[in-house]
């Protein structure tokens, strides 16, 4: 059963969510998290989320402050400030009696995930689908004129998805704050990563650079022909099936 929802961040602006409840008691709770400008009704974080339902867990899939229904302005947006609003669902799922804690993300998401994941002691395992772990690079998608503007103005307006946004100098300072190489490398729970192999945005290369960085806590799983989006419906269902699989061994539960 899909539930939309709301609650609010640390600031109090109130996020929007879309709540995947099991007919019986969940086996456990996962929180997945979007990518860059983007909401949670991405296809590939429906499909998982609904596989996770089916599978017997609660899902959450909610919008960061400033982006889908949520509260907000996208411009005071900071990765801090995303890692802090994956806490308060986290923290909403705990309220709901869930017994057993992954988080999930995409793209950005899948850093913010892992961040959080390391920061929170009640997270068990994370899964990152095309995410970066080498040097963070929040400045790769302004161009040079772009950047020029952040430096003597501090703000820098630009077009995503259809949306005119813009992003003010904390963004870019904060994001250099993190080391996600480190955050792998120090990651004491099981991570699982996905990857297409055609991902035109963030290389695959970034997903074997996971693995050897931490090859104890880091399953790998390469999308053949998977683009940055998995737009494919055939991959979102592949990726929805294996993210699940692998959240249900990670709790325990063996498969119907």
């Amino acid at each position: 059963m899909e539930q939309q929802i709301q609650f609010d961040n640390h600031v109090g602006e109130t996020l929007s969510g879309t709540l995947h409840q099991p007919e019986l008691k969940p086996v456990g709770a996962v929180v997945a998290g979007h990518c860059f400008t983007c909401s949670r009704h991405t296809g590939v974080l429906r499909h998982i989320c609904g596989e996770l339902c089916e599978a017997g867990f609660s899902a959450l899939r909610f919008d960061f402050s400033g982006n889908g229904q949520s509260q907000g302005r996208f411009e005071q947006s900071t990765w801090s400030k995303q890692i802090l609003e994956m806490e308060s669902a986290i923290a909403l799922m705990q309220t709901k009696g869930a017994p057993w804690i992954g988080l999930a993300g995409h793209s950005l998401g899948a850093a913010i995930a892992l961040l959080a994941a390391r920061r929170i002691k009640a997270v068990s395992a994370v899964c990152r689908i095309a995410g970066r772990v080498s040097a963070t690079r929040p400045l790769h998608f302004l161009t040079p004129e772009q950047q020029q503007t952040l430096e003597q103005t501090g703000l820098v307006n630009f077009a995503s998805r259809g949306r005119k946004l813009a992003l003010n100098r904390d963004f870019f300072e904060d994001a250099h704050r993190y080391d996600l190489k480190d955050a792998t490398r120090s990651l004491t729970i099981p991570m699982l990563v996905v990857h297409g192999d055609r991902d035109a945005i963030i290389p695959v290369s970034e997903a074997h650079l996971a693995k050897a960085t931490n090859p104890d806590k880091v399953d790998l799983t390469i999308i053949p022909g998977g683009d940055h989006m998995l737009a494919q419906p055939d991959h979102q269902r592949q990726v929805a099936r294996m993210v699940t699989d692998w959240f249900r061994r990670q709790v325990g539960v063996s498969e119907p």
